[in-house]
């Protein structure tokens, strides 16, 4: 089994930067793709981005292309999600989820990390 544990979130004024962190820990061979989901008050979990742990290609939703990066360290089991450009719009829980190998589908999550921006 794999474990997630995010971190990095906090409060920021719109305009700022954060980073998150995500340590997978457990059978992270079995990894095939790590993406961060977030969840704003009152909403449905949005898709953020995605990384494909072995080759690292990436993926963004429109809304942080250009102000969002994802990245990995595979030697530290380890995604990060560079936040750059912040809004009060991105208010929410931020998760990191896995997707294992053979799956198409979201199978182990984080905790979540807040994030708020203030304007």
């Amino acid at each position: 089994q794999v474990q997630l544990v995010e971190s990095g979130g906090g409060l920021v004024q719109a305009g700022a930067s954060l980073r998150l962190s995500c340590v997978a820990s457990g059978r992270t061979f079995s990894i095939f793709r790590m993406a961060w989901v977030r969840q704003a008050p009152g909403k449905e979990r949005e898709f953020v981005a995605t990384i494909n742990w072995s080759v690292g290609q990436t993926s963004y939703a429109d809304s942080v292309k250009g102000r969002f990066t994802i990245s990995r360290d595979n030697a530290k089991a380890t995604a990060y999600l560079q936040m750059n450009s912040l809004k009060p719009d991105d208010t929410a829980v931020y998760y990191c989820a896995v997707t294992l190998f053979g799956s198409g589908e979201y199978d182990l999550w984080g905790q979540g990390t807040q994030v708020t921006v203030s304007s």
